[in-house]
């Protein structure tokens, strides 16, 4: 972090101001001090970065691509490490572990080889690395151990320690011993391995969950030897060596201390949780180890794996908990995502909510904060305020009696618990809106729909991700008049954003004005007389809308194009200028990502910012399935590619949190950006391909070009009276060509796939 200091002239002022000078001037070195002191870890130094078998959260586990990520993404001094394997000839492979089959397409090269032997006393059948030499071992290919993760970088060799030391050159080294015992009574020997090695590999750590190891090995390994760590397992397990179980031996830390200067635990040992997924207080473990003059490491980050829901999918938040919570910091993270654990350490630490925001974009939050609340409920907003959003927004529906209020959607039973309700036989069917039957908001009175309970989206529940159960019903949902007032009496945001639709639709068949009904309680609230200085946007999909907005009003417009495009004709910006201050564009818009990789970037942003019109993107996730490979499951690496990278004037996001401290990234204050927070280039990613994976020639995206047609609506349509029936509006007219109410199946297909798509 640079700092910058004045040196004010105090040549021939007062006494009193010289005196005031000299007291701000040692407050801001206080100050300095304070910003630059040093990490909560063992030794005051930032904590590590240990790269489990490189990058294998993209790559093959050990793979040389996977190291060389490592490499170049990682904070400098980052640690290689390498699960040691040896091979049936003695030599010392890197991989996962000491079956082959999970890992490699061992069974395809050598289908016949399994064998089966007692591991840790069980039983165990499978293709194991001592029955194959390493001769035998250049026939096959590492592949990736999850299956989530993209098959595109199979096919990378497996290497020797000697491979990863030599062709990798890793600054820092560390290499576990997973199986000492196993391999003992196969009569292999680690202990002569490592000695042998140690004279020609700098080795910097060795790790093992087995004391014996470390007694074998203490003092061989020269004077300068690597760092010993005891690695624990779960905590009823025995250690083969004490017989005592892992949670036992936690409570003698001195006995550790004895063979180790280290220990390296799995995540829960620090922050426990409980049978709901969420974290408990954090144990006393860093602190008490510390005092045994034992260093900290810990295991189990992964940006694809499930964390706490205190996270929100958000992998920088666990890290910062770790590491920079105020009370302790552990001495390093093992992670197959070392990318995020190194911008978590050197961009997003120390930061506090008043840090000098590096880059200037707007965070608008969608329905607020509804990742973590249910949409646009009071719980909802009061999060987005808090979290840091600038604007908040609100889609207004009617109810029947003419109250405008926010509600996501304008079938109650896609964000409420209506449909469990006695009112669910309201249900009908709208073609203007919808091919299937909904409890609609223009079907109940604003009493009745002020007492539902709300229901938080859950866009990925087919991939088993679900938002914070707990509060899966919280909130209420409120008037536009009272969303205005909690707006307008908070002191950090700059703006609302109204989102107005199915205008022509409540004005035909439900004689109901939408928008003078927005302008009436923007007049109420007191935004239209200049009492307030929250700006207002009003967002919609129709041009029409916005026209008529415009005719009445002084507020900014929004318009949004639903559509994925890949460009925009000049004449169709000129008409959009014509009733607009900014465009709402979708992220594939922008960057287009078939097959999950992003493979070019449009102009579709530049020609709409070198014409003057801002430009908005949606919608943004923390959940890892919502984001193309090149993005690693990191939200904030995708921020950044848009706003970084392309330059877009502002997000819109269901975790405000994770964009607003984006803008506080203290690395993007510097001269040189570093390598983990360089926005991500367009088909970078599908250029590390694994040698053996030859893509097919996939043909090129279908071309949509946004036209001038796609932006003319006719006028709307004046108030008629309500139609007398609910039923009365299925034999409705179907929706108009120009898209003014466009069809929502796909709310009703897979929500996972449709989401992909934005």
């Amino acid at each position: 972090m640079n700092f910058r200091r004045s040196d004010p002239t105090i040549r021939g002022l007062r006494a009193s101001t010289a005196l005031l000078c000299g007291v701000i001037l040692i407050q801001l070195f206080a100050a300095q001090i304070d910003a630059q002191r040093p990490w909560q870890t063992l030794s005051g130094d930032a904590p590590l970065v240990i790269a489990r078998g490189g990058f294998s959260g993209l790559f093959p586990d050990s793979s040389i691509a996977g190291y060389m990520f490592a490499m170049e993404v990682s904070v400098p001094g980052a640690v290689l490490w390498c699960d040691v394997q040896l091979t049936e000839d003695g030599e010392g492979i890197c991989f996962p572990d000491l079956k082959l089959n999970n890992a490699s397409n061992i069974e395809d090269v050598y289908p016949n080889r399994q064998k089966s032997y007692r591991v840790n006393g069980v039983p165990t059948q499978a293709w194991f690395t001592i029955d194959f030499s390493l001769r035998a071992l250049m026939n096959v290919t590492l592949r990736r151990g999850i299956l989530s993760r993209s098959e595109k970088f199979d096919g990378y060799p497996i290497l020797t320690v000697q491979d990863v030391a030599t062709q990798i050159k890793p600054t820092n080294f560390w290499l576990n011993v997973q199986h000492d015992a196993f391999y003992t009574q196969q009569n292999f020997s680690v202990t002569s391995f490592l000695i042998s090695t140690s004279r020609t590999v700098s080795i910097d750590y060795i790790s093992s969950p087995e004391v014996n190891l470390f007694q074998k090995t203490s003092g061989r390994l020269g004077p300068n030897g690597p760092a010993f760590v005891f690695r624990f397992l779960e905590k009823e397990e025995l250690e083969p060596t004490t017989n005592q179980t892992y949670g036992s031996i936690l409570s003698n830390l001195t006995f550790v201390k004895t063979f180790a200067s280290g220990i390296l635990v799995p995540k829960f040992y620090i922050w426990p949780l409980d049978d709901k997924q969420y974290v408990r207080p954090p144990t006393s473990l860093v602190q008490d180890a510390h005092k045994a003059g034992l260093e900290v490491f810990v295991s189990g980050f992964a940006n694809d794996a499930d964390i706490a829901y205190n996270y929100s999918f958000d992998p920088v938040s666990e890290y910062l908990s770790f590491i920079d919570n105020g009370d302790f910091s552990v001495d390093g993270v093992l992670t197959d995502f070392p990318i995020t654990a190194s911008a978590s350490i050197d961009c997003f630490s120390h930061l506090s909510r008043n840090a000098t925001k590096q880059v200037d974009f707007l965070v608008i939050s969608r329905n607020g904060a509804s990742g973590d609340y249910p949409g646009c409920t009071d719980k909802a907003y009061e999060k987005a305020i808090k979290d840091g959003a600038d604007v908040i927004d609100c889609s207004v529906q009617m109810s029947s009696d003419g109250k405008p209020f926010c509600s996501s959607s304008i079938d109650l039973s896609e964000s409420t618990m209506v449909a469990q309700t006695h009112l669910r036989n309201r249900s009908t069917t709208v073609p203007e809106i919808s091919s299937v039957s909904g409890i609609y908001t223009f079907s109940l009175t604003w009493p009745e729909i002020h007492a539902l309970t709300p229901a938080i989206s859950n866009p990925f529940k087919e991939s088993v991700l679900f938002r914070n159960p707990i509060e899966k019903n919280s909130g209420e949902l409120i008037l536009l008049s009272e969303f205005l007032n909690m707006a307008k009496n908070s002191t950090s945001l700059s703006g609302v954003l109204i989102s107005v639709e199915n205008a022509v639709y409540l004005r035909e068949k439900q004689g109901l004005d939408v928008v003078k009904e927005v302008l009436d309680t923007l007049a109420e609230t007191g935004y239209s007389n200049g009492t307030t200085a929250t700006k207002v946007m009003i967002q919609s999909t129709d041009s029409s809308v916005l026209v008529e907005f415009k005719k009445q009003s002084q507020y900014e417009t929004v318009y949004k194009i639903e559509e994925i495009i890949s460009d925009i004709h000049d004449s169709a910006i000129e008409d959009i200028k014509k009733f607009a201050n900014a465009v709402v564009i979708r992220r594939s818009s922008v960057l287009p990502f078939p097959d999950n990789f992003i493979t070019r970037q449009t102009n579709v942003v530049e020609r709409l910012v070198k014409s003057r019109l801002s430009v908005y993107v949606e919608l943004f996730h923390n959940e890892f399935v919502s984001q193309p490979f090149d993005f690693f499951a990191d939200a904030t690496v995708e921020l950044n590619s848009y706003i970084t990278g392309v330059g877009i004037n502002g997000t819109i996001t269901e975790f405000p949190f994770t964009a607003a401290r984006y803008k506080r990234n203290q690395c993007l204050g510097r001269k040189e950006t570093p390598a983990y927070m360089s926005p991500v280039p367009p088909g970078g990613l599908l250029s590390r391909t694994s040698p053996t994976f030859a893509p097919p020639a996939s043909a090129p995206a279908p071309s949509s070009v946004f036209t001038d047609d796609d932006v003319s609506e006719p006028p709307l349509p004046p108030v008629t009276a309500k139609a007398p029936t609910p039923t009365s509006s299925t034999n409705a007219q179907a929706p108009r060509p120009s898209g003014q109410i466009r069809l929502t199946l796909s709310l009703r297909l897979s929500v996972f796939a449709s989401i992909l798509l934005l």
